[in-house]
């Protein structure tokens, strides 16, 4: 695997998801049919289209939590211009919602640069804000008049199966063209490798000729596009724009991703990570509902992750906490 660049974090988590699978298809009748393989697929894509977004921001030293949010606003701009331009069709509603979430995405990039503060800061803050404005100006209420070209399923590949008809669907073929796109980024151009260079030293990054504001509104703006487009192909799989139906998304987006190998520190991460920690994680999700047990067990295993997360990259708890610094132990001689 070595030879495929699969890293170690890589091979555990395809372990782990391998003796998963073994465990809940003896454990269940129901995991491994091809109609719930392919509905764990189509759920799992918007995540991994925010998870490739994210990891393009960990891997240049930052944390997002707002995208989430930033996402079901991008829903309501987006429904709401549609309804004005008479409806439009796919590729108006991907410039529309793309252009709005790279917005919202260098919004953050502007105070995190400009004002030299700590990302987590900023996004803790621009989180209330968006979750705020979105609520203030939708009163809560829900959109369900959507263009019909929106809210059609468009289903790529349909096989009629034991347990019911099983579907590959657009979410899955965008999530690719997304994956992609990060891929060539960030192996691909030098730009990607200045993201890992500022991410693994800003300083020397620095040093080097590496501008890091724009790689600050590069990274948050990638992110921002990214939750537009997910946030857009939500919609499109739930047939509806709901204020709150991404709340809490960002905290499973993110465990998902550090438990990929993203070093919350910056400098490290794949996009083969990020897909095998949100299949892992949905296979859990997945794994408890099928065997009838509470989902506060889910939330309490995401929280876990992050903790762990946290506890094992020391150099991501000194950004989170503002300390870009920390000082060398010394020992005294006796």
């Amino acid at each position: 695997m070595r030879s495929l660049g699969i890293g170690s974090t890589e091979r555990w988590l395809i372990l782990v998801i391998v003796v998963m699978g073994a465990f809940l298809s003896v454990s269940t009748s129901t995991f491994l049919t091809l109609s719930n393989l392919f509905d764990l697929l189509n759920a799992s894509s918007v995540n991994i289209i925010f998870g490739v977004g994210l990891l393009v921001v960990l891997i240049a030293g930052g944390i997002d939590i707002s995208f989430a949010v930033a996402a079901s606003i991008v829903q309501y701009l987006t429904a709401l211009t549609l309804g004005y331009v008479g409806g439009g069709n796919w590729l108006l509603g991907f410039v529309l919602a793309g252009a709005f979430g790279t917005v919202l995405g260098c919004f953050n990039a502007f105070w995190i640069y400009r004002f030299r503060i700590v990302s987590i800061v900023v996004t803790i803050a621009t989180y209330n804000l968006f979750f705020g404005l979105l609520m203030f100006f939708s009163g809560g209420s829900s959109l369900y008049d959507l263009p019909d070209w929106l809210t059609d399923r468009i289903t790529i590949i349909s096989l009629d199966t034991a347990d019911g008809r099983a579907e590959i669907t657009i979410l899955v073929v965008v999530m690719a063209l997304c994956v992609a796109a990060t891929w060539l980024l960030l192996r691909r151009t030098s730009t990607g490798r200045q993201l890992y260079a500022m991410g693994d030293n800003t300083e020397g990054a620095r040093r080097i000729g590496v501008s890091l504001g724009a790689m600050h509104y590069l990274a948050f703006g990638w992110l921002g596009l990214m939750a537009g487009i997910g946030g857009l192909m939500q919609a499109h799989y739930a047939q509806e724009v709901v204020p709150t139906a991404l709340n809490g998304r960002e905290l499973d987006v993110l465990a998902a991703v550090v438990l990929g190998g993203a070093r919350l520190g910056g400098g490290r991460g794949s996009i083969l990570g990020v897909i095998l920690g949100i299949i892992l994680v949905a296979m859990t999700q997945n794994g408890l509902n099928l065997l009838g047990i509470s989902p506060y067990a889910f939330k309490m295993i995401i929280g876990v992750i992050i903790l762990a997360a946290i506890t094992l990259s020391s150099e991501g708890v000194g950004k989170l906490i503002g300390n870009w610094r920390a000082a060398p132990t010394r020992r005294t001689a006796q």
